[in-house]
């Protein structure tokens, strides 16, 4: 029986530990860019998301809306933004920002007044904040991926 020789794949067992590395890397860079961006619209939605004002005495306080977008918990955008899950679904990476309280979207795109002869126009701070993120966001992710680089690099 003919030998064909002897085969070292050490090198290739090597090459597919470092690529499935560096595909981990990727993603927990793609998850911090993700969470960065969410965070930034976040802070944009909350300082544009309008505050009631009642009169004195009426046992009404203002802000629940706002409240609203961190799922009434207190504390930092940031951290709030650090618990929620960021979804993969092989193109993108979600995060998903919802504001439960129930008359989120009549402020946001506007409503009929109670007698419904008038209209409100809506607030659109969900909209606006939107647009001010995606042009923000390559400045965002550029910064990322130096910091990124920058600990390869070292690591590296």
């Amino acid at each position: 029986m003919a030998s064909w020789g002897t085969v070292d794949i050490k090198q290739l067992i090597k090459l597919r530990d470092g690529v499935a590395e560096t595909n981990d890397v990727v993603d927990e860079f793609m998850r911090a860019v993700a969470k960065e961006f969410a965070t930034r619209f976040l802070r944009l939605v909350v300082k544009g998301t309008p505050v009631g004002i009642y009169p004195s005495g009426s046992g009404k306080t203002g802000g629940t809306l706002r409240r609203g977008w961190t799922a009434q918990q207190s504390g930092s955008v940031s951290r709030f933004v650090d618990s929620l899950s960021i979804r993969f679904d092989g193109e993108n990476y979600t995060v998903e920002i919802v504001n439960d309280v129930d008359y989120a979207s009549y402020v946001e795109f506007g409503h009929r007044t109670p007698n419904g002869k008038g209209w409100v126009s809506g607030r659109f701070m969900m909209t606006k904040s939107e647009i001010i993120a995606n042009r923000e966001f390559p400045k965002i992710a550029e910064k990322k991926m130096l910091e990124f680089l920058k600990r390869q690099m070292k690591n590296g």
